[in-house]
């Protein structure tokens, strides 16, 4: 705090006695001025303690202890406290900036309305048109900047005010990326060997592509090998190819080539043709699948809190008056939605909407479309490939309900489908819909008939049941599928048994299907149960299909145990397989003492005991301990022995690791009859620009980490990844349309590598490769000596090396600190302004004993 006095007056009397001196009296009148201003204040001075002014290097721009020094910094963006992205942004020095660093962001107006703002709302902004550094805090009101420079952070937040109406998540289409240029080949080889019958098998799949643009190439193709004592055969099998784009503007997918339909409406298939659907990824997460539209009326700038299941999904402030709040994240598939509205007066509002949703449930006002034209296409032989078209629509309607609707058209096959489905409030969701198709068999025979399909999902909280789904569909006998009609022959004509060999009996068609999924839970003390099944009956016989589980499972002290059974009944065979199982696990390091568990915290290591009853009375007994190793956790193994009771006893030992150029496994097995060993191995390579990089196998997004020169370096949260010998890692799956941070672990940085900035944001569309680059300063560390004339370079003089840009400042004697130095370079050395107050001093250190931590050598300044 500067603050100014003047002195008017200053009378001191002094009397004397025996001991001491003593003041009688002080008169003393101050003026202090109003004007008070704070300042921290750094004195260069005291860096000068015992050295002359030729010593030292000009200091005042370090006076100011908060103050940092303007240009490019590489910074992460977050505006209103959500993330934006991670890029280099200019600071300007700006003297009235409420920010200790006394720095400003510089954005252009494409920026801002990145951010946002609604641009036609500002005059001023539009003026500023082109500008390159528009002085937002000045143009919107209340709007702040807040630059954490120790964690190279920049906090924007503007007024809700000055915003376009998004929703939460909303990423821009300008920050998608379509990735690079590429190719890769997955690989997924796996086989066996039996010592005791001598049989063999190798199977080898490929899923290969190549991306172009935003366009995406796909083939998957395979390879199989098998022989035994006898005989030997091998094949190779086209499974897919197919071509693929996001369009932006309509938020679809269009794909050409071999595809499978969605079974949202009708029952999903294989074909040969053109797909066009909405693509529903490409949303936000607040506007994906289906959740209901919460409105309200506040009395004053009040805090809505929306539960569910007693857990925050979503807080926001609303001004008075009513509201809306319709981009919910869609969360559980039932949980009734708890509104509180909390006025500004410390009133409160309260109220249920109950909530229960279904697959096919969208949300008010949104579309999602599906259209195929092409070839049916089936592995079967006994089936054609009729030309097909199908299109499918579901609308969100307000009132919580959906309308849906569907068509299949074929030459042989003409279906139409409307169905409606609606949450019901406190009494759950439910769907319903009608199929009519006429069809014509391999037999030339016609029939017309319907299919009258319903769902129904609900949960009791108060009782923790949940019905997950509860599901009927009845058919009439004239009743047919699109995959009915493909078969080209029809067996067994007349008989109420049909043939398993010829995969479905036409003369047997589906009459009626009861499917139900229910779970219970008591609580964590007391764990829970579920049900599950399904049943389906037919036409022209009384056989069925059953399907039966149930099962119980809890866990105490970290040991887990379950109990289930299960019952299944087929129509093709005239018997029943009922199988009970319990299962018991614990971690094996309960058995030792905290403080090893303490000192081995990377392994982890379970043993599972579980055992089997059959039908006709077979059973099995198994005891497996299986666990990983290694400071990643990225060796895994597994040991298990069994017993059958009319098999004898068996066992099998494995191991899996997971590393940067893909995974490997092996495994070996032994029973009464047969010696096995088994090998399995999977990995991808990707032709990119910069070469050629080997990793796990890629999923439909990925990501190439380029951190040049910087080898071994591990990729954070993804077990197993690091860059190769030349800096090169595959982030083998990304979220598309979604922030993926990638981060590089520090702790795994070799002596000669720093990284300035160890995180990248990236945000690929779908199917693409994108690239998160990262600038890695390769080289030597050194403590160098600088000196100019027989003397020191002066004290906190700027040494920059040329090629790398490594910097430093110089300490006392004339010794700077330098790390990812090359081996040949010029150092640049600044200590004023003017141009004696600099030199360049050329450097080789390639004949130096590189293999030290840190190089020392000294240096004339010329």
């Amino acid at each position: 705090m500067t603050t100014h006095f003047k002195i008017h007056q200053i009378n001191i009397t002094y009397v004397k006695s025996k001991y001491f001196t003593y003041p009688v009296s002080v008169v003393l009148s101050l003026f202090i001025t109003t004007n008070l201003h704070a300042e921290q204040v750094f004195n260069p001075a005291f860096l000068s303690d015992g050295l002359s002014g030729s010593q030292i290097s000009d200091l005042s721009k370090f006076e100011n202890t908060t103050h940092q020094l303007p240009g490019i910094y590489r910074v992460e963006v977050s505006v209103n406290n959500e993330f934006m992205f991670t890029q280099d942004v200019n600071f300007i020095e700006k003297p009235d900036i409420n920010d200790p660093t006394g720095l400003f962001p510089c954005f252009n107006l494409k920026t801002l309305e990145q951010f946002g703002i609604n641009i036609n709302q500002y005059e001023e902004l539009t003026i500023a048109g082109n500008s390159t550094c528009i002085d937002f805090l000045s143009i919107i009101e209340d709007s702040t900047s807040n630059f954490q420079f120790d964690k190279q952070k920049l906090s924007v937040t503007f007024p809700q005010i000055s915003l376009k109406n998004q929703v939460r998540g909303y990423i821009p289409p300008e920050q998608w990326d379509n990735g690079i240029s590429s190719l890769f080949t997955n690989y997924n080889l796996s086989g066996y060997n039996n010592s005791n019958d001598k049989s063999q098998s190798i199977f080898l799949g490929l899923d290969s592509g190549f991306n172009l643009g935003s366009w995406q190439f796909r083939n998957s193709s395979s390879f199989s090998y098998n022989s035994n004592k006898n005989s030997s055969s091998k094949s190779w099998t086209n499974l897919n190819t197919y071509a693929q784009k996001t369009l932006v503007p309509i938020s679809s997918q269009l794909t050409i080539g071999d595809s499978s339909s969605n079974n949202d409406i009708f029952d999903s298939f294989s074909f040969r043709g053109v797909q066009l659907s909405s693509l529903d990824n490409i949303y936000p997460d607040s506007l994906q699948g289906y959740a209901p539209t919460v409105r309200g009326i506040a009395k004053t700038n009040a805090k809505v809190v929306i539960k569910q299941n007693g857990n925050i999904v979503q807080q926001v402030t609303v001004p008075p008056g009513p509201f809306t709040i319709n981009d919910l994240n869609q969360t559980n598939t039932s949980g009734d939605l708890d509104i509180t509205i909390e006025e500004n007066d410390g009133t409160k509002q309260r109220y249920i909407i109950p909530y229960s949703t279904l697959p096919i449930f969208q949300r008010e006002g949104r579309t999602k479309y599906n259209v195929i034209a092409g070839r049916f296409r089936s592995g079967h032989k006994f089936q054609e490939n009729p030309t097909i078209v199908q299109s499918t629509l579901a609308h969100g309607l307000g009132g919580g309900f959906s309308i849906y609707s569907g068509t299949q058209l074929s030459d042989r096959y003409q279906s139409f489908l409307l169905g409606l489905g609606s949450n019901l409030g406190q009494y759950g969701a439910v769907s319903f819909d009608i199929t009519h198709a006429n069809s014509t068999l391999a037999d030339n025979s016609t029939h017309d008939g319907q299919s009258v399909r319903f769902l129904y999902a609900k949960s009791l909280i108060n009782t923790g049941t949940t019905f997950r789904l509860l599901g009927y569909r009845y058919s009439t006998r004239g009743f047919y599928t699109l995959n009915d009609t493909a078969y080209n022959k029809m067996s067994d004509s007349g008989s109420t048994n049909p043939s398993i060999t010829d995969y479905y009996n036409l003369n047997n068609t589906k009459k009626g299907r009861f499917e139900a999924n229910i779970s219970h839970s008591f609580g964590k003390k007391y764990g829970s149960i579920y049900l599950s099944g399904n049943q389906q009956t037919f036409w022209g016989t009384k056989n069925k299909n059953t399907w039966f589980q149930a099962g119980y499972a809890n866990s105490w002290n970290d040991f887990n145990f379950s109990l289930a059974a299960s019952y299944v009944r087929s129509s093709e065979v005239d018997q029943s397989d009922t199988q009970f199982t319990a299962n018991v696990s614990f971690p094996l390091d309960k058995l030792f003492s905290k403080a090893y568990r303490d000192k081995n915290q990377r392994s982890r290591s379970y043993v599972t005991a579980s055992t089997n009853q059959g039908p006709h009375g077979n059973t099995s007994y198994n005891t497996s301990i299986n666990g990983t190793l290694l400071e990643d956790r990225n060796l895994s193994y597994s040991l298990s022995q069994g017993y059958i009771n009319d098999r004898d006893s068996n066992g099998s030992v494995s191991v899996g690791y997971q590393g940067g150029y893909g995974n490997v496994g092996a495994s070996y097995s032994y029973d009464k009859d047969n010696n096995q060993f088994s090998y399995n191995a999977s990995g991808s390579a990707l032709v990119h620009a910069n070469g050629i990089t080997f990793g796990q196998v890629i999923s439909d997004t990925a990501i190439l980490v380029k951190v040049p020169g910087a080898k071994n370096i591990k990729i954070e949260n993804y077990t197993g990844v690091k860059t190769d010998w030349r800096g090169y890692a595959i982030v083998p799956y990304a979220s598309a349309y979604r922030q993926n941070r990638i981060a590089l672990d520090t702790n795994s940085f070799g002596d000669n590598v720093e990284i300035n900035n160890n995180v990248e944001n990236v945000v690929p569309i779908q199917g693409a490769i994108s690239r998160a680059t990262f600038t890695a300063n390769v080289g030597v560390r050194a403590l160098v000596t600088l000196s100019k004339n027989g003397e020191f370079i002066p004290y906190a003089s700027s040494v920059i090396e040329t090629e790398s840009s490594s910097q430093g400042f110089v300490a006392d004697e004339g010794r700077v600190y330098l790390t990812g130095l090359p081996h040949k370079g010029t150092l640049n050395v600044t200590w004023g302004s003017d141009s004696n107050s600099s030199c360049s001093i050329p450097y080789d250190i390639s004949e130096a004993d590189l293999s030290q931590s840190i190089i020392q050598f000294e240096l004339e300044c010329e």
